[in-house]
């Protein structure tokens, strides 16, 4: 465990270089990578969305694609297409971004429908299906989408099936005056992002993915998960609960977090921290809801609110 701190702390050290006064982001979504889970950044734009991405996967040694998603973008475009090779008279698959281990699926809401779901099975079961073969891709496999939830007009919002494949949904925000004055003093002759290097390899990051399923859930956290998972479901203010999947995200998540927290336990503290990055996406609200002004995020909130927390006299470290 204390090998796995350092990683974590020059991980998060090295990012920080890049991506000023946004440790908490930073946390969470180095969670989701060891939690092996796909994450959509949805913000303004210009407050570093890409960027940030694009330093964890040089600080964590991975692969790095970026598709500027449009309207006319196929899904041979992110998948891949078949070429035909004049000397061996053969097809050749000529492999797409997709083909990465860290990817950026930049403001994803602007693709079609067709082109979205190209996504699906890569970010589901980690392979692409091309003229009829199955290519696995390589581990780790992470794809962060990224979308304005301001600008509306030509655009195709993300379907539920595919908003539930993404385990969280960050916002990174405006930087601090501090933080925008030191960014524009390190941005004055050249990018950080060009001078970064990486501190750590895509072999440790599996491993490290694999050493986070053995953090230690006391049953009443589960039960804690559990709970609020099933609140969503009943609650009179949405038509549509978390799924299966959402208790299987929070509660992987909830480990992934603890780890880079630097313990080998999960408090219920990191249930209410990571409730809203991996429900509020999941949940939808019902007509008077909505006619109420009512949101995702105030429902969740008042769900918290609502679900005892386990009480703090157990030790969360044993069974």
């Amino acid at each position: 465990m204390a090998e796995f701190r350092q990683i974590i702390k020059t991980v998060i050290a090295n990012t920080e270089t890049v991506v000023l006064g946004k440790t908490s982001v930073i946390k969470t979504a180095l969670s989701a990578i060891l939690a092996g889970g796909h994450v959509l950044l949805e913000d303004v734009p210009g407050v570093a969305k890409t960027m940030l991405v694009r330093a964890l996967a040089v600080s964590t040694g991975c692969s790095f694609t970026r598709i500027q998603c449009t309207p006319d973008l196929l899904p041979s475009d992110v998948t891949g297409v078949s070429v035909y090779n004049q000397k061996s008279q053969e097809f050749e698959f000529r492999p797409g971004p997709i083909f990465a281990q860290m990817v950026v699926a930049d403001e994803i809401n602007r693709a079609t429908p067709r082109t979205q779901s190209s996504l699906l099975e890569a970010m589901a079961e980690g392979q692409v299906s091309a003229d009829g073969k199955t290519y696995h891709l390589k581990l780790p496999f992470i794809v962060f989408a990224t979308q304005n939830p301001v600008e509306h007009e030509g655009t195709f919002p993300l379907p539920e099936a595919q908003l539930d494949r993404f385990m969280m949904r960050l916002s990174v925000g405006y930087p601090s005056i501090v933080a925008e004055a030191e960014m524009l003093e390190l941005l004055r002759v050249s990018h950080p992002i060009d001078a970064l290097k990486p501190v750590s390899d895509a072999e440790t990051v599996l491993k490290m993915q694999t050493s986070v399923r053995e953090i230690f859930v006391h049953e009443k956290v589960r039960d804690y998960i559990l709970r609020l998972v099933n609140r969503t479901r009943d609650s009179v203010q949405l038509s549509l609960g978390a799924s299966p999947r959402a208790s299987i995200a929070l509660f992987r998540a909830a480990q992934a977090y603890a780890a880079v927290q630097g313990r080998g336990y999960v408090l219920p503290d990191d249930i209410k921290a990571l409730a809203h990055p991996v429900l509020e996406h999941r949940v939808i609200l019902n007509p008077e809801a909505r006619l109420r002004r009512a949101t995702s995020q105030g429902v969740l909130r008042d769900i918290l609110t609502e679900v005892a927390v386990p009480a703090g006299s157990t030790s969360w470290k044993v069974g």
